[in-house]
């Protein structure tokens, strides 16, 4: 073990601290935005990073430097700062596979470290590889005891594989840590909330999903629902070529608890913040207009994982609603009525929330989104959508990722608006 370490110290509790504050705001359990993109929003972005930033040949170069001097410290640490360094801009880009693979390379040269075994953790957990995050922040845990961020995120681990009481002690024990810090008192009013609602709620599964439902759904229904969803899920992980290895966690709610848990708007149909959230309680049969629903809100499960979240709201909704109409098609009587009125929306500030919008506006805002997504489909194909998708994944934002994917064609943000525009003036709003 090195003698030395205060130098690469400095750097990677830096890089951690930033990491950190990157990552609170996407926890599942943060305020849920219902219906939006599916997934919880940050109020704030996180601070820049003021580490340096290095390149792929400045690693090689540090690599090979330590490959001939393997026992020279300043080397190692000075490779190590660079890991950090590199795995924290990979990070912030919201690649968190690669981010994982350069922490790796570091914890091998420090394994007693336990800040690499946090980051790892903190990419496992953002990658739904939940026994690899557990497994490395538990070490980290074991190497350096409690600190917050170990509590926090191993909470959450454990909160999204079901182990629910050992979650919410682990909170209570940082916020003793932490008094008032906000995104321990989020997750833990949540997870209050949701325990007291689903305490009593009866189970089921299929291949894919993991069902929790009132009891006073019908089990025919709630089985109905998971055949549903696995039909959902083998139509749109084909389409957009993308396989989630995690299981779906869903609940069934009557409507006030729906209410209660996800303190959604009264026009919400359903709601996916980690998991799809359904208030189907006082359904009796499944029905196209149900059946709509569980496609729409399966795929914002797919989604999330291909844009890690990045993604505008129209092109989240857009792309939910496109599947959802496959199984129940409706007129699309509120874009129709803003066409002839020259009042469609500026897809720019259709970007964020919906929740705070009417039921008309609302509708409105899911139609035109649909519409959009309808065109790229139609026009560009499902592959050129899941690029600007796995763009944004990369962290690009959606000026950059719509670029990149319509390259070809010479197509910007401003060009498919354009062209959508033209094809909805020459049909009179259709679709």
């Amino acid at each position: 073990m090195p003698a030395s370490r205060t130098c690469r110290h400095s750097l990677v509790h830096r890089a951690a601290l930033l990491l950190t504050a990157s990552c609170l705001w996407l926890s599942p359990l943060h305020a849920a935005e219902p219906v939006a993109n599916g997934q919880p929003q940050p109020d704030d972005k996180p601070s820049p990073s003021t580490a340096p930033r290095y390149s792929e040949k400045e690693l090689e170069q540090l690599e090979n430097s330590h490959r001939l001097f393997p026992l020279n410290e300043k080397v190692t640490a000075a490779l190590a700062n660079a890991y950090a360094a590199y795995g924290h801009q990979l990070f912030t880009q919201k690649r968190y596979e690669q981010a994982d693979a350069i922490f790796l390379k570091a914890q091998e040269l420090y394994p007693d470290d336990a800040t690499y075994a946090l980051l790892r953790g903190i990419c496992n957990y953002h990658l739904k590889r939940y026994e690899t995050a557990r497994a490395e922040l538990e070490q980290a845990r074991s190497q350096a005891g409690d600190s917050i961020e170990v509590l926090f995120f191993l909470g959450l681990v454990l909160y999204d594989t079901d182990n629910r009481q050992q979650a919410v002690e682990l909170w209570e024990l940082a916020l003793k840590r932490a008094p008032g810090r906000k995104e321990i008192l989020d997750v833990l009013n949540k997870a209050r909330k949701e325990t007291a609602v689903e305490a009593a709620m009866d189970q089921g599964h299929s291949s894919r999903f993991d069902l929790s439902y009132d009891p006073d759904v019908d089990t025919a229904f709630a089985l109905a629902v998971l055949d549903v969803l696995e039909a959902a899920a083998n139509t749109v992980n084909s389409e957009l070529d993308h396989y989630p290895q995690a299981r779906v966690p869903i609940g069934i709610y009557k409507r006030g608890d729906f209410k209660t848990v996800t303190d959604s708007p009264d026009w919400s149909g359903g709601v996916y913040d980690g998991k799809i959230r359904l208030p189907f309680g006082g359904a009796k049969e499944m029905n196209p207009a149900l059946r709509a629903v569980l496609y729409h809100e399966y795929a914002h499960v797919v989604v999330f994982e291909l844009t890690r979240g990045n993604c505008p709201l129209w092109l989240n909704e857009g792309v939910a609603e496109v599947f959802g109409r496959t199984q129940y098609d409706r007129p699309l009587t509120e874009l129709e009525h803003a066409v002839r009125r020259g009042a469609v929306t500026d897809f720019r500030k259709l970007e964020k929330s919906f929740s705070g919008l009417s039921a008309a506006d609302a509708a409105l805002a899911y139609q035109q989104s649909y519409s959009m997504v309808n065109h790229l489909v139609t026009t560009y194909g499902w592959y050129r959508v899941k690029q600007i998708l796995v763009g944004l994944g990369n962290g690009l934002n959606a000026e950059a990722a719509i670029a990149a994917a319509l390259a070809d064609f010479n197509l910007t943000y401003d060009g498919i608006i354009r062209e959508w525009r033209e094809r909805l003036a020459g049909n009179g709003g259709e679709r």
